[in-house]
């Protein structure tokens, strides 16, 4: 019988030693926050983010330090979730985790660049957790400067890391609300149905009803909206 990557979590913190826990099927692990233990770094933040791509609305970063014994069942990166499961496992880890939360306004990303713009949401989900982490788990090639503790960048870290992947899902679904409300607010963009990003319907929507207030301007279809808008080009 496969056990559950709570069990797992819980015999792997208990072990003495720091070899790679085994998982009963492949995914994203506990292996790389326990390695950092012998350092004294038992805090490990997972930092992940949500919206690079889309041509509206915020990038939000999530910074997440699991329990190793209340890691949730079925946590994996959240591209490969269901909607219905990342919800679930939201409300898990609001439960069982220390969380914070980031965001880079559209005007930010305008102003800075995109990623620029995913670095200050890190830095500011980083320091919204509720105590401070020994050490960050950055998903990607890069690490934020500026950050308020050591860190570590994971290429495709959201697939090898459960606390990177617990990121993800926070990240991933707080922005996705967030589209949805202001779907509510401003409904003619359809925010809430492809989140920002640039589908057919989008583009088709921001060519009949123009440049709203939480698209990024400095993206190319919107930017060259601007452009043809004031007669430039």
């Amino acid at each position: 019988m496969r056990e559950s990557r709570r069990t797992m979590a819980r015999r792997s913190s208990d072990s003495p030693t720091l070899s790679r826990p085994r998982s009963a099927r492949s995914g994203p692990d506990f292996s790389r926050e326990l390695l950092l233990a012998p350092d004294g770094r038992l805090r490990i933040a997972g930092i992940d983010e949500a919206g690079r791509g889309p041509l509206a609305g915020p990038v939000v970063a999530a910074a997440v330090i699991l329990r190793p014994d209340r890691i949730p069942d079925g946590l994996d990166d959240s591209k490969k979730l269901t909607a219905a499961d990342r919800e679930r496992l939201f409300e898990d880890l609001l439960t069982d985790a220390e969380i914070g939360i980031g965001c880079a306004s559209a005007a930010e990303i305008d102003r800075f660049n995109i990623r620029q713009a995913t670095f200050l949401a890190m830095r500011r989900a980083l320091a919204a957790l509720p105590r401070a982490a020994d050490h960050a788990l950055i998903d990607g090639r890069d690490v934020p400067p500026g950050l308020a503790c050591s860190a570590s960048a994971v290429i495709g870290g959201d697939a090898l890391s459960l606390s990177i992947a617990a990121a993800s899902v926070i990240a991933k679904v707080t922005r996705d609300r967030i589209m949805t409300a202001l779907c509510r607010d401003d409904p003619c963009y359809g925010f809430g149905r492809h989140m920002g990003y640039p589908t057919e319907a989008h583009r088709a929507a921001l060519a009949l009803h123009g440049i709203g207030p939480h698209h990024r301007r400095s993206f190319g279809p919107v930017k060259a909206l601007a452009q043809a808008l004031n007669g430039e080009g």
